[in-house]
């Protein structure tokens, strides 16, 4: 796939998860407080080496299939008490939402993570993409991607590296999450960022007409 930028307004999706925030301390203060009141032994620990896929899949490991619903419900009960103050941005985030701002394009949030706690999230940082759209994972952010017009999405597992394929829009990986660089090029990743502090030099050379 070319890195040619198309002319126009742009719209840029965003993962949420070590991509725009660093959600790993609130995560395990979630999950600490989940096993304190239920019971349920938790390595929180584990859990957020792993962030990415939707939360039924990870409460599996720990509970019975017949209880992942149940234990889910209850484990996003607790966490807006828990999972909100801890979580910081990551490095470079909110120069990355300003820099497609700037731009004239539009930021869109699509994260596996349920849309209410992202919402949460984002207002109590202070951050305002222009849409948040959750509950959806790899190839299944295709669709919010196509419904928002995303020419490029941002994220750090190699389900986003799928969801923006499945879209037709470029793939930013950035290696700040579970997935080594080489995981996201192999996954099919267009670019590969360190992190976000990366991401204001690529967006000017990907819309200099010099690059195109």
């Amino acid at each position: 796939m070319t890195t040619n930028a198309p002319t126009g307004p742009l719209t840029v999706g965003f993962d949420l998860d070590l991509t725009l925030l660093d959600t790993r301390p609130g995560i395990r203060a979630a999950f600490v407080a989940f096993s304190e009141r239920y019971g349920v032994e938790v390595d929180a620990d584990l859990v957020v080496t792993r962030l990415g896929p939707p939360l039924e899949q990870e409460m599996a490991h720990w509970v019975p299939a017949e209880h992942v619903a149940e234990m889910t419900a209850r484990y996003r009960a607790l966490y807006p008490l828990h999972a909100i103050a801890p979580t910081v941005p990551m490095p470079g985030a909110r120069d990355a939402l300003d820099a497609v701002r700037e731009a004239g394009g539009r930021t869109v949030v699509v994260t596996a993570k349920n849309g209410a706690d992202a919402e949460r999230h984002f207002a109590h940082l202070g951050i305002a993409p222009d849409a948040v759209v959750g509950r959806l994972f790899a190839e299944a952010k295709a669709e919010a991607l196509r419904a928002h017009g995303a020419t490029v999405y941002v994220g750090d597992h190699v389900g986003d590296v799928r969801g923006a394929k499945a879209a037709d829009a470029l793939s930013v990986a950035v290696a700040t999450g579970p997935c080594a660089p080489g995981e996201l090029r192999e996954a099919g990743a267009d670019v590969v960022l360190d992190d976000l502090t990366d991401f204001r030099a690529w967006w000017e050379t990907y819309r200099s007409p010099a690059a195109s």
